[in-house]
């Protein structure tokens, strides 16, 4: 299994949509670098969720539910197949949000792609980070 952070500003689209929703279809990234990331997401991994911008924290966890495939948000513009996107699945609410402020002081958070390249809207996480974000969320999962 791997581990990836999608991050969304809340007013584009929140954790309180996709839980409603239950499900969403992850479209419209138009980096090089994090619509690779969308290509190497497999079925079954786990994905936290950022809102970016106004709020700047970890807020849920969701899973990947279908691999990448075209993105259907693609415009006649765009060459056909440069843009993919994957299906995600909500799944919990944090217990406690945590802030980027406290992953910017945490050693191993630190250390996070949020960090260092802060423009990705999706990047990869270590099992490390990932079990440990939950633990500061005092969240646990399946």
């Amino acid at each position: 299994m791997n581990y990836w952070l999608v991050k969304s500003e809340p007013d584009a689209y929140s954790w309180t949509q996709f839980l409603k929703e239950g499900k969403t279809a992850w479209t419209g990234v138009r980096n090089f670098q994090a619509r690779n990331h969308l290509r190497a997401m497999k079925r079954g991994d786990a994905v936290l969720f950022y809102h970016s911008v106004s709020e700047q924290q970890m807020v849920g966890v969701a899973r990947v539910e279908r691999e990448h495939y075209p993105d259907p948000a693609s415009g006649p513009s765009e060459r056909k197949g440069d843009w993919s996107c994957v299906d995600l699945t909500a799944e919990k609410t944090l217990a406690r949000p945590v802030t980027l402020e406290s992953i910017k002081a945490d050693p191993l958070l630190r250390q996070m792609a949020l960090v260092k390249q802060s423009r990705l809207s999706v990047t990869p996480l270590t099992k490390a980070q990932f079990q440990w974000i939950l633990q500061l969320a005092g969240t646990k999962t399946k």
